[in-house]
């Protein structure tokens, strides 16, 4: 996934472009040997992409030049090494961009006056992205974390550091002043610094954060309060200078704890909705709720994709090569929901088998 998918983010990729701007989309594999022939599905996408603009009376000569340069550019940037479940490439006249996705996208090739943004934004929401802050008394780092995947965030003053050696320690050794490392006034200052830092990016990216540190580091970001606004402590010390496997590790039961508290939270919503008569389930129903925007919470099976088409104001089966099928029907429910302002939360399968995949908890 792209570092950062802000409000000002997808504005900027959903505003609208001189035609054609291209959007190609491809599942990927993070390994095995369907991995090796990703590079061969894109080449087919994007030979696909210039062959429709070239098909286009309405793209000029100029203009599918500059749109394949930009595409071109976009797949040199490609990495394998940091594939994920699906790709996203999109390329306008001087600009292109690459985004690797969380979730399976559709092989797709679009050319519009917009770029398609509803599986980088369904992709988003189901990462469950958090903050790891990782404290210890001369370093504190902070961890992005997104599904399984967890990297240092090495910006906004990150990682901060200090030396521990005081210059005065023998002056207080004399006259037994020497506080515990976590009592120290020095470590007080550095702490309240790692604080403020994480408390501007929470301004600007706010998500669940967790503070990793030993007890005596907790203690004193409590008395703080760092805790203050719902971070949660995790008493496990030796991350801040630790590596992206061994946090990834050390996160894995919590995660798995928040998982569970949240399906409950959320079949009790949902269980809420339905009780006050405002409880909407199935693809087609959901559908229609989330278009008008009388949505305010979206469950989704998190594996559940439907190709449909619209019939007399419902959602029937339709075949992918369908002229006027949705392919990602699923992804556009969760954007128009996102768009409106919904809370979307993806649940493991089966868990909305008696609501057919898919439920809502409704406005009004």
């Amino acid at each position: 996934m792209h570092p950062c998918l802000t409000p000002d983010t997808l504005a900027g990729l959903r505003r609208p472009r001189p035609y054609p701007a291209v959007t190609v989309l491809l599942p990927t594999h993070r390994t095995g040997p369907e991995a090796a022939q990703d590079a061969v599905r894109l080449r087919g996408l994007v030979a696909e992409a210039e062959q429709r603009l070239r098909a286009d009376p309405a793209v000029t000569g100029e203009r599918r030049a500059e749109v394949m340069a930009a595409l071109g550019r976009a797949v040199a940037e490609v990495d394998p090494a940091r594939a994920e479940d699906g790709l996203a490439l999109f390329a306008a006249p001087g600009e292109h961009q690459v985004w690797t996705l969380a979730r399976p996208a559709p092989a797709r090739v679009v050319l519009s006056d917009t770029f398609v943004t509803r599986n980088l934004v369904a992709a988003h929401a189901a990462e469950h992205p958090y903050w790891l802050l990782a404290v210890a008394a001369d370093r504190v780092t902070l961890w992005d974390g997104r599904a399984a995947d967890v990297t240092e965030h090495t910006a906004d003053d990150f990682p901060l550091t200090r030396d521990l050696d005081d210059p005065d320690v023998e002056r207080k050794e004399r006259i037994g002043d020497v506080p515990s490392t976590f009592r120290s006034e020095r470590t007080r200052g550095f702490l309240r610094e790692a604080a403020r830092a994480m408390g501007g990016i929470l301004a600007v990216h706010p998500r669940p954060v967790y503070v990793a540190g030993e007890a005596a580091a907790l203690s004193l970001l409590d008395e703080l309060g760092m805790f203050t606004e719902g971070a949660t402590p995790v008493p496990h010390g030796g991350l801040a200078g630790g590596t992206a496997a061994r946090v990834r590790q050390a996160m894995v039961p919590l995660l798995a704890a928040r998982e569970e508290a949240q399906l409950d939270t959320t079949l009790r919503d949902l269980d809420d909705a339905l009780g006050h008569q405002r409880f909407a389930a199935g693809l087609d129903e959901v559908w229609r709720h989330a278009v008008e925007g009388r949505v305010r919470l979206l469950a989704v099976e998190d594996t559940y994709r439907a190709t449909v088409r619209e019939a007399g104001g419902h959602l029937v089966p339709a075949a992918a090569d369908d002229l006027d099928a949705h392919e990602d029907i699923v992804d556009e429910v969760v954007e128009h929901a996102l768009e409106t302002g919904a809370g979307v939360r993806f649940v493991p399968p089966d868990a909305l088998a008696g609501h057919g995949r898919i439920a809502a908890a409704l406005r009004y």
